[in-house]
C-alpha cells in the first residue's frame, strides 16, 4: 500500500528558503492534514534555521526512511546527508552543490526501491551547481537521467498543476527566439500523449479533454502572422486525433485561461514556457504545484524558486509546498488504484 510508505522529501538548496518551507510544512500538521514526508538534507541546517525561525522542532535522525512514519507526528524525521561547508541563509554557495545532488539521488533511489512513494523536490538553485561542475540544462533533465542511468533517458514533461487550471509548456527552458526551431510534429505529440495518460493515470480523468495553443498571435491568422501552426502545431493535433484524443487547437493563446474557456479542457498544452507559467501563475501564484510527467516514477515541486532574499526571515510560504506533498500523495494513491 502506498500509504505504508512516507514521501521522500530533498533539501533543495540549504541557503534558501527549501529547509524553511519543509518545517513550516511539517509545523502544520498540528492544524490541516499533511501527509508524512521524511526530509533528505543535513540536520543541522536544519535545526539552525528552526533557531533562526523561532520555531520548535524536534528533529528524529534516521537510519532508514521506514521509521519516517512512526516519527512523523512527534518529530521532523530527517534521512542525514552532512553539508560539506557552512550554510547561510540567503547566501548561495556552491560548496552546497554535493549536498543538494545527493539529496536528489538519495531521493530518486528511495522511490525505485518503493521505500518512499513519490520524490517530492525543494527548489535548487542552477547557477549554484552549474559552477560545481552540474552538467544538466535543470532540474527535471536530471532527475530524468536518474531514472534510466544505463539506458536512453525518459521524455519528462512539465505540468504546472492548481485547482483552477492544469497547463504543459512544450519547451520549457529555452530563449525565446529558439523556441519555433525546437517545436516539431514528434515533439507536440508526444507531450499530448504523455499528458493524456498521465491525467488518467494519476488524477483519474478517464477521458482526458485536452486544448492546444498556437504559437503565433491569433494562431497563426490562418498564415499571415506564422505557419507554425499550419506546418507543424496542427498536424500533430491530426495525429493526436487519430489515437482517440480529445484535443481542440491550435487555438489563440490569449483566448484559453479565462473562466468558461478553462471549463471546457482537463490540460492546456502551450508552446512555451511563459505562455504556459504567466496565465498559470496569475490564477494560482502559492498553491500551484510543479509535476514531472514520462518518468517511471512521482515527482512534485513547489512552483517556486529558492527566493534566497527571503530565506531565514519568516517570510516564506509553505503553502506550495504543502499542495506538491499532498497532490505527490494523492497521485500515488491514484496509481495504486490504478495498478
Amino acid at each position: 500500500m502506498a500509504a505504508d510508505r512516507p514521501l521522500a522529501l530533498t533539501i533543495g538548496d540549504p541557503a534558501g528558503i527549501g529547509p524553511d518551507v519543509a518545517l513550516g510544512a511539517w509545523a502544520a500538521r498540528n492544524h490541516e492534514t499533511i501527509p508524512p514526508f521524511v526530509l533528505i538534507g543535513d540536520p543541522a541546517v536544519l535545526a539552525d534555521r528552526a533557531g533562526a525561525l523561532g520555531l520548535t522542532v524536534p528533529i528524529a535522525e534516521l537510519s532508514e526512511i521506514g521509521a519516517g512514519l512512526s516519527q512523523f507526528a512527534d518529530a521532523l524525521p530527517v534521512l542525514p546527508i552532512a553539508g560539506q561547508g557552512e550554510v547561510v541563509a540567503g547566501r548561495p554557495d556552491r560548496s552546497a552543490a554535493p549536498l543538494v545532488m545527493q539529496a536528489i539521488e538519495r531521493a530518486v533511489s528511495l522511490v525505485q526501491e518503493r521505500a518512499a512513494r513519490a520524490v517530492v523536490t525543494n527548489p535548487i538553485a542552477k547557477a549554484v551547481l552549474y559552477g560545481a561542475g552540474f552538467s544538466f540544462p535543470g532540474h527535471t533533465e536530471y532527475l530524468a537521467a536518474l531514472a534510466s542511468p544505463k539506458g536512453k533517458p525518459p521524455h519528462p514533461v512539465m505540468m504546472l498543476v492548481s485547482p483552477p487550471l492544469r497547463v504543459v509548456p512544450v519547451t520549457i527552458h529555452v530563449p525565446l527566439k529558439d523556441v519555433p526551431g525546437l517545436l516539431t510534429r514528434e515533439l507536440i505529440l508526444a507531450t499530448i500523449a504523455i499528458t493524456a495518460d498521465s491525467l488518467t493515470r494519476y488524477f483519474g480523468v478517464e477521458h482526458p479533454r485536452l486544448v492546444v495553443s498556437g504559437l503565433n498571435p491569433h494562431a497563426g491568422e490562418e498564415g499571415s502572422l506564422g505557419r507554425e501552426e499550419i506546418d507543424i502545431i496542427g498536424p500533430a493535433i491530426e495525429a493526436a486525433r487519430a489515437k482517440g484524443l480529445d484535443i481542440a487547437g491550435p487555438c489563440p493563446a490569449d483566448t484559453l485561461f479565462h473562466q468558461a474557456a478553462r471549463a471546457a479542457y482537463d490540460a492546456a498544452i502551450c508552446m512555451y514556457h511563459d505562455q504556459a507559467l504567466a496565465p498559470f501563475k496569475a490564477l494560482a501564484f502559492e498553491e500551484g504545484v510543479n509535476v514531472t510527467l514520462g518518468l517511471p516514477f512521482i515527482r512534485t515541486s513547489p512552483d517556486h524558486g529558492t527566493a534566497f532574499d527571503l530565506a531565514g526571515t519568516g517570510k516564506a510560504s509553505p503553502r506550495s509546498l504543502i499542495e506538491a506533498l499532498r497532490l505527490a500523495a494523492a497521485m500515488s494513491a491514484q496509481a495504486e488504484a490504478k495498478a
